[in-house]
């Protein structure tokens, strides 16, 4: 009974097996949450007006758990709503690849969701902040015209979240070797003119940057889901300190020489973009 042949029929009568019209669709109502959007009338999920490609049975999924945002939907009662009791099928594989596929089109993982939560043995919950918007009976939906989706790779969380994570080490060795040799910063500052600038700015800058490089560093060991949020509104001031240490590398000029001097600090002159390119693939359901 469970042959490849069996398992292959079972999976197209899985995919087929939820109706056109469920009763989820038949209420008007469309669900926002992070920058996603589930028309349940118009069975569609946009991402910032952009339609995603999701298959029917995901999008059912999708529309009982968003009508049930914050609760617990028992696997039964997903196999009661969208699997009839005459349909044969390897229920739990069709479900866990449904809410596989569901979680992929969203960005989600299992093991840290943002959106979907599994409760092992017992079923499913969405977790994230949910707003429901009731459209009046017999009103055609207006048309929105889409925004154009952010043109970023798709790259694993882990690999993001990691890179970003040894960009806030690298500075905080640097602020830490500024520190630790602040005599030679010193001499190199020009105190015979009696406004030693470069010292004191190292000197303050440094001070700022190590508890900011200690938030984000924790933010991402955490995974802290607000983070992209919170980025947001600190980049321009992480923008200006990261601009001013990527001058870092002209201070150890003795020792490294001019060229590669200039290099360095070329490449440190990009390093904030791409913190918040990393942030924005990391964490794309930012405010």
């Amino acid at each position: 009974m469970r042959d490849g042949g069996f398992r292959d029929a079972t999976r197209f009568a899985t995919l087929g097996s939820v109706p056109a019209d469920t009763p989820s669709t038949k209420r008007s109502t469309v669900f926002r949450f992070g920058v996603y959007e589930a028309d349940l009338r118009a069975r569609e999920l946009r991402k910032q007006g952009r339609q995603l490609r999701l298959q029917d049975q995901p999008f059912a999924i999708l529309a009982i758990l968003l009508e049930r945002a914050g609760t617990v939907v028992t696997r039964e009662e997903l196999r009661e709503r969208l699997w009839p009791s005459d349909t044969f099928v390897d229920f739990d594989h069709s479900l866990n690849t449904a809410v596989n596929k569901l979680r992929e089109v969203l960005g989600d993982s299992a093991t840290r969701p943002r959106f979907i939560e599994t409760l092992a043995r017992r079923g499913y919950r969405f977790v994230a902040e949910v707003q429901a918007e009731a459209e009046p009976a017999g009103e055609v939906p207006s048309t929105k015209t889409p925004t154009t989706e952010h043109d970023l790779p798709k790259a694993h969380r882990g690999l993001t979240r990691s890179l970003l994570a040894l960009i806030q080490m690298m500075y905080l060795i640097f602020y830490a070797e500024a520190l630790i040799h602040w005599e030679g910063v010193y001499r190199i500052a020009w105190p015979e003119a009696g406004a030693p600038i470069v010292f004191i700015a190292v000197l303050v800058t440094a001070a700022v940057g190590i508890p900011l490089r200690c938030f984000l560093l924790s933010s991402v060991g955490f995974d802290y889901s607000r983070l992209g949020e919170k980025f947001n509104r600190i980049f321009p001031g992480v923008l200006l300190l990261d601009q001013l240490w990527a001058a870092a590398p002209f201070l150890i000029l003795g020792h490294i020489g001019f060229g590669i001097a200039l290099g360095a600090t070329a490449a440190l002159l990009y390093v904030p973009f791409a913190e918040r390119t990393l942030v924005r693939m990391a964490y794309p359901n930012a405010g």
